[in-house]
């Protein structure tokens, strides 16, 4: 019985290796315009090296992890203004704070639609007949 070895590249679990690769590029530069001001520089720089590396190395249809990696900030948007809309007051032994928050449902369905587009576009791709480069 001959046995036929896939190449580690064209595995499933390869291919959704280098997607969440790309979502943290993703991640790491919607992050980096976020806070332009401090250290978004760095970020966008990691972000822009990182991406030249997968586009040398892995699957380019891994890229649409990219477009799911913006979905991250907005999640993250969406779990600080939880308690919102409107003014959120906690209260601990020594203090009282209130802070104004946005509501939560835009920016969990902006990062939803994302992460699913994202999602959907690479399986799309992944799926096309025809060699994955």
């Amino acid at each position: 019985m001959q046995r036929t070895t896939v190449p580690a590249e064209n595995r499933p679990g390869a291919r959704w290796g280098w997607f969440l690769a790309w979502l943290a590029v993703g991640a790491c530069l919607a992050l980096g315009v976020a806070a332009l001001l401090s250290v978004g520089v760095v970020l966008i720089a990691l972000a822009v090296a990182t991406a030249v590396f997968l586009l040398r190395r892995g699957h380019r249809s891994a890229a649409a992890g990219g477009l799911a990696g913006l979905a991250l900030p907005l999640f993250l948007l969406a779990y600080l203004n939880r308690g919102g809309p409107g003014s959120v007051c906690r209260t601990t032994a020594v203090a009282q704070t209130c802070t104004d928050e946005y509501a939560p449902v835009p920016f969990l369905a902006g990062g939803a639609l994302l992460l699913a587009a994202g999602v959907l576009v690479f399986l799309l791709l992944d799926r096309r007949p025809g060699p994955a480069v």
